[in-house]
């Protein structure tokens, strides 16, 4: 500001010097060319042009000068807004006192009400541009939540608009329909879904076009070339509105759950198939010796006979089903003790030769081994070994053969027992499943009568109680071997016999 200053002083004298030099000269110019003949219009013209020449210089002078002050006026305005000074109307009026404004109150009270009016905006616009920008974080933090937990979701979930286009699905979602669940986004539904599973995209469409809080179907899908049940609910999304904006779509498979449900269905009947064969014998037997139709001792014997093995039989069922439920719900006591399983195998044996030779299949055990025993419970490992060996004879054809043997691995301390038939066998998409409860195997069901609970059963008392494993191994038509491992019990817990 100070350089503009002096720059106009020296213009402003380069001027006045110049007009007055050139006034000077012309009036010598004058004088010397027409002195004598117009020597009065000469003196005239002399006096006007020095004036007018003057008026010219006083007049750029002046407006220089009144731009200079104007342009002072403007910088100090700058300055003090950028410095946030102009907060009262004496700071503005004094802005304005060089340039002497008659209405300068005005001006300044304009001004100050105008600045006023604007600060209290911007106060607001801050305030909301605040408030929005936590609307915003907020925003994105519950859409990362959202999609967190529909992430982790285990059940196949698809969200789509209200033009069916995909905006979210998780993992299950991109296996059972087999699309990239991440970039896939915006893509139309219809793309994705695979031309053998429009049925869900039909149930899908239909229920946001009818605008449905939430629907319920059942479909079949091949899921690695395996038929699944799936549960389907679709739930319309609405906005603000309550116009239907949207569709989620949550697919839970249910094939696990249907099984089940089948097998205790079947549960139910052989079970009351097996609760009945015994109690109709024990009943029909009973009516028998009532009635006087066992004359002889003899005939009297056998139908006690008989009316006592099926009552063991009846117990034994109701047993299995009681220890089942009792092993689950962690309610069986349990008495552990040293026991030697080549004693406890010898005396199984003898209670099921007898079985065995009904049915003319040899049955063979072998030498007791110097130190087998374990630290378990008697009675639950006896019901074990019972198991297997009837199992074993009951899949078997006459003139078969069952082998029970005991292996000790000193090394890993562990005992082996194994029961080998020459029975029917198993087939190999069904051995992994004979261990479930109530599981039985499809083409032996015919063979012998059953609930499905013996083996599972085994699997309880073994990998449960005792910390052991069970494991088979089974050919169709050649035989099945079932077998379980325990560990050995110390030379000193034995030693507490």
């Amino acid at each position: 500001m100070r350089f503009s200053r002096s720059l106009f002083a020296t213009v402003t004298l380069g001027v006045i010097c110049g007009l007055f030099i050139a006034t000077v000269a012309e009036g010598q110019d004058s004088g010397a060319e027409e002195g004598r003949q117009f020597t009065g219009y000469s003196r005239q013209r002399d006096f006007v042009v020095p004036v007018v020449y003057a008026a010219g210089a006083v007049g750029v002078i002046l407006l220089g000068w009144c731009w200079l002050r104007l342009a002072g006026v403007i910088t100090s305005i700058a300055k003090h807004l950028k410095d946030d000074g102009m907060n009262t109307v004496g700071a503005i009026r004094s802005l304005f006192l060089p340039l002497r404004i008659k209405q300068m109150n005005k001006l300044c009270k304009a001004i100050s009400e105008r600045l006023d009016g604007c600060s209290t905006r911007i106060v607001e616009y801050d305030k909301q541009i605040k408030e929005l920008q936590i609307q915003v974080q907020l925003s994105k933090k519950r859409e990362k939540n959202t999609e967190a937990i529909i992430y982790s979701i285990r059940d196949a979930v698809i969200v789509i608009d209200e033009f069916e286009k995909l905006l979210m699905a998780n993992e299950a979602a991109g296996k059972l329909f087999d699309f990239d669940y991440k970039n896939s986004q915006r893509m139309p539904i219809k793309e994705l879904v695979k031309d053998e599973q429009s049925d869900f995209l039909d149930f899908l469409s239909h229920s946001r076009q009818r605008k449905e809080q939430a629907t319920r179907r059942e479909m079949e899908f091949l899921k690695d070339g395996i038929p699944r049940t799936l549960e389907c609910i679709v739930s319309c999304i609405y906005g603000p509105d309550r116009q239907v904006c949207g569709a989620v779509a949550v697919l839970h498979d249910v094939t696990r759950g249907k099984e089940i449900s089948k097998m205790k269905n079947d549960f139910v009947s052989h079970v009351s198939h097996e609760l009945k064969t015994p109690l109709a014998s024990i009943t029909a037997y009973s009516e028998m010796l009532a009635d006087g139709e066992a004359d002889d001792e003899k005939t009297r014997r056998e139908f006690y006979s008989i009316i006592q093995n099926q009552a063991t039989r009846l117990n034994r069922l109701i047993e299995d089903i009681l220890n089942t439920s009792r092993i689950e719900s962690g309610l069986i006591k349990i008495n552990k003790e040293p026991i030697s399983l080549a004693i406890l195998i010898e005396e199984q044996l003898q209670m099921i030769t007898s079985y065995a030779e009904e049915k003319n299949i040899k049955v063979a055990g072998q030498k007791p081994i110097v130190f087998d025993q374990v630290y378990a419970d008697r009675d639950m490992l006896s019901q074990v070994i019972v198991n297997l060996l009837s199992n074993a004879i009951k899949y078997t054809q006459p003139g078969g053969s069952v082998k029970i043997e005991a292996e000790v691995d000193e090394s890993a301390e562990l005992i082996v027992v194994s029961v080998t038939d020459t029975g029917v066998g198993i087939p190999e998409d069904e051995v992994e499943h004979v261990f479930d409860k109530y599981y039985r195997v499809g083409a032996n069901k015919k063979q012998a009568k059953g609930t499905g609970l013996g083996l599972n059963l085994v699997k309880q008392i073994i990998e449960k109680i005792h910390g052991g494993r069970v494991f088979v191994e089974s050919r169709v038509g050649v035989g099945s071997t079932f077998g379980f491992e325990l560990p050995l019990a110390t030379r000193q817990t034995a030693g507490m016999t």
